[in-house]
């Protein structure tokens, strides 16, 4: 068995993959890297392996936990990705020079794990940076001027480097553009999408240029229904979109209604539960529309509800970002004359809606 063959050859792995590290153009090979990081590379993809193969087990969380102490301890992201790398290689050529008995099945879920650990170390990398960023901004600027274009750049700076990082992991080769690595690239390039989107709609917000045009909700759910899913997938998650009224006419700003909705897809994707749904609805109740957007985070804690819209707040174990998007979202549907609120489902879920008044004829 793979995890056997690990332990048994643990010295000649760790010694292998030492002489690989030094003669590497770059990153150039540092001291702790060589004694203290070789071993707890192998050790950690070791770990992730044996919970894979014999708890199968979902190797993500504990990737991004592994790949998230190697930066926290001094490591470089470079670092992280080439030496769990060689570590993988290494674990490969001498598997095949000793004509061990490991079967296929072993070595595709070494590669899924390497692949895992990877794509959690770059999605830690681009969460430390937006911890230290946001940190940065909080001790220089009041909570009000940080709600402006000069945040939103930094969270787009971060999102780029994470993604140039997944494109040059992709290059290497060591992995496919299916597996995690992948993923992570597509949610980052969607959330970099969505924030050039809310950074239009902040200028809108601030400057009052708001446009109320007549918008006809089908068409715009039509619209929205192409990115989202493809967004859904990225996630691995499943969505469903119910329209009713789909002839029903809003008097609104389209570039910020869509913005809003799509910004609660977005997070509805981020933080419901690993492989589970996300409705988004619209139905028509009186004079008024209402677009809800449903997920599976299991319920709100205690007490989130009233302040889940305020700048700066984040509900979820999930910190990457400003917190910044629900407070957007608000005055955005303040703006074009909607409210928008969150109900709690406790132990499922929850839901935002966006409600707003229905066309009168003639406007």
């Amino acid at each position: 068995m793979l995890c056997d063959f690990i332990a048994s050859n643990r010295g000649e792995i760790i010694a292998r993959c030492r002489a690989r590290v030094l003669v590497r153009s770059a990153p150039r090979a540092t001291e702790d890297e060589l004694e203290r990081g070789i071993p707890a590379f192998l050790d950690q993809l070791a770990a992730i392996l044996k919970s894979k193969l014999l708890l199968g087990s979902d190797v993500r969380p504990a990737a991004a936990t592994h790949g998230g102490g190697l930066l926290r301890g001094g490591f470089t992201v470079a670092q992280v990705v080439h030496d769990y790398g060689d570590v993988c290689q290494t674990i490969t050529e001498m598997a095949i020079e000793q004509q061990a008995t490991i079967t296929t099945e072993e070595f595709q879920a070494l590669n899924l794990c390497l692949d895992e650990a990877i794509a959690g170390a770059v999605t830690e990398f681009g969460r430390l940076r937006e911890v230290m960023v946001t940190a940065s901004v909080s001790e220089k600027e009041d909570a009000r001027a940080t709600e402006d274009l000069g945040v939103l750049a930094h969270e787009l700076r971060n999102l780029l480097a994470t993604a140039t990082l997944a494109t040059e992991v992709l290059r290497s080769g060591n992995v496919g553009i299916a597996g995690s690595t992948g993923q992570v690239l597509v949610r980052t390039l969607a959330s970099m999408s969505d924030l050039v989107d809310r950074s239009f709609v902040v200028v809108r917000l601030k400057t009052g240029l708001a446009s109320p045009d007549p918008i006809a909700v089908g068409h715009l759910m039509e619209e929205l229904e192409v990115s989202a899913i493809m967004r859904a997938n990225a996630y691995g998650h499943q969505l469903t979109v119910e329209t009713r009224d789909a002839g029903a006419v809003v008097h609104a700003d389209r570039q910020i209604l869509g913005s809003i909705v799509t910004n609660l897809l977005q997070n509805a994707f981020k933080y419901t539960r690993p492989h589970t749904h996300v409705t988004l609805r619209t139905s028509t109740a009186g004079n008024r529309f209402r677009i809800e957007v449903e997920d599976e985070c299991g319920g709100l804690p205690a007490g989130a509800a009233e302040t889940l819209f305020e700048p700066y707040v984040q509900k979820s174990a999930d910190r990457s970002g400003l917190g910044l998007g629900l407070s957007i979202c608000r005055r955005g549907a303040e703006a074009i004359g909607g409210t928008i609120q969150v109900r709690d489902l406790p132990g499922k879920g929850c839901v935002f809606t966006v409600e707003l008044p229905l066309a009168v004829e003639g406007d």
